[in-house]
């Protein structure tokens, strides 16, 4: 049994209310269970495959959810990086492992499977890319239309890719992802779409799954720390409301420290942070390179401001130029190909290591959210181009030295 709760004036509304915010305070709404009435054990979970449906307990879909086996990504040790970082316990949850390529599939299938249980007929979203894609791909599987704002020429394009090939509407409007994102909310509750953003509250009951999982793939062992990139600062609020469940059911004695890495040109929460504010300030002009995190207003930044506080955590940001120095250590001296955003996290344990803010003996998770291949123009733009040589073994043996 669960309902949706207001976070601010705990206003409450049954779960088959369309509802996105709270209609009394216009606060952001969160879902709330019957914990004392869920009956499962660490045993029963752990018997069954690393997905984000072995937690199903923990979450509101009640019937068949539309799924595309998310969830069960790789947890790396970062051994040459944690080496040269004097960090031995830095590890990555690649969420770009997921069916789309990132962390996004986790909130779509709960969020699509919702929109089914709730009898809506179509779907629709605001997106800086990974958002569209995977929502047009679940919808794709689920039957169900869909319709995705992105904006105009500031999403990388595999990411744009992805959603005309699953059949979205896409459309693209001159203005940014903040406008973008109230365009399609006054839409949805106009038109009668489920908006799937993660100002919907079921959205972040997948994305909570992350840190289940990184914990069970630490043998049952809490991290001192995770950080995870902040853009709309769903997933930092997310992963810190289900850990907090767990806690609660006995599963884990103690929280990490909640860390939000966001851009230097993007980083409202860091602000908001390092000024003590209880509201953000928004940034009207975001800009940088990791278009994933490019927000300037994040709408989950009440529930994210919490989750650092709560925990000890911290903020910071990072420029450009540190994040495309970590994508590129973490693809040639780890293997792991990630795109900007992504890279952020880790290159903002590097920052915070060499400021000396935080704990070298720590056991840190930083959560990568998303596949190289979604900005393969921006990866392009960092190397050197291919040889190109005549057909004959002189050429080759020349451009091999």
């Amino acid at each position: 049994m669960y309902r949706l709760v207001c976070v601010h004036c705990g206003a409450t509304y049954t779960p088959d209310q369309i509802i996105y915010t709270c209609s009394r305070c216009g606060h952001l709404l969160t879902v709330e269970y019957d914990l004392d009435g869920i009956d499962v054990s660490r045993d029963e979970w752990n018997r069954r495959r690393l997905s984000v449906w072995r937690y199903r307990e923990l979450l509101p879909v009640r019937g068949e959810p539309v799924s595309l086996q998310e969830g069960g990504t790789p947890l790396y040790h970062l051994k040459n990086i944690g080496k040269e970082l004097g960090i031995p316990e830095l590890y990555a949850k690649h969420e770009g492992m997921n069916p789309t390529g990132s962390f996004k599939d986790r909130g779509m299938t709960v969020g699509v499977s919702m929109a089914r249980e709730l009898g809506m007929t179509s779907v629709a979203c605001a997106s800086t890319g990974n958002t569209s894609a995977s929502l047009a791909a679940y919808a794709a599987k689920a039957s169900i239309p869909c319709i995705v704002l992105l904006p105009a020429g500031k999403v990388a394009i595999g990411k744009v890719a992805q959603a005309l090939m699953h059949g979205a509407r896409v459309i693209s409007i001159r203005g940014n992802f903040d406008k973008a994102l109230e365009m399609v909310h006054e839409l949805c509750i106009s038109q009668g779409l489920y908006l799937l953003n993660s100002v919907n509250p079921y959205r972040l009951e997948g994305q909570k799954t992350i840190g289940f999982e990184a914990i069970d793939q630490l043998g049952g062992e809490v991290p001192d720390r995770m950080v995870l990139p902040v853009g709309n600062a769903g997933n930092i609020s997310a992963v810190y409301k289900g850990l907090r469940e767990l806690e609660a059911l006995g599963f884990i004695d103690r929280l990490p420290m909640m860390t939000g890495i966001q851009a230097a040109g993007s980083q409202p929460v860091v602000k908001a942070i390092e000024q003590n504010l209880d509201v953000l300030v928004p940034e009207s002009a975001p800009e940088t390179v990791a278009t994933a995190i490019r927000i300037g207003a994040p709408v989950n930044a009440e529930k994210a401001l919490v989750a650092i506080r709560a925990t000890g955590g911290t903020a910071a940001s990072v420029t450009d130029e540190e994040i495309l120095a970590m994508q590129r250590d973490l693809a040639r001296k780890e293997g792991i190909g990630v795109e900007p955003a992504s890279a952020a996290s880790v290159a903002g344990i590097r920052k915070l290591a060499e400021l000396g803010l935080i704990d070298r003996d720590e056991r840190i998770v930083c959560v990568v959210t998303g596949h190289l291949l979604k900005d393969p123009e921006t990866v392009v733009r960092q190397c050197e181009p291919p040889i190109e040589i005549d057909a004959d073994l002189h050429s080759l043996l020349s451009a091999s030295r």
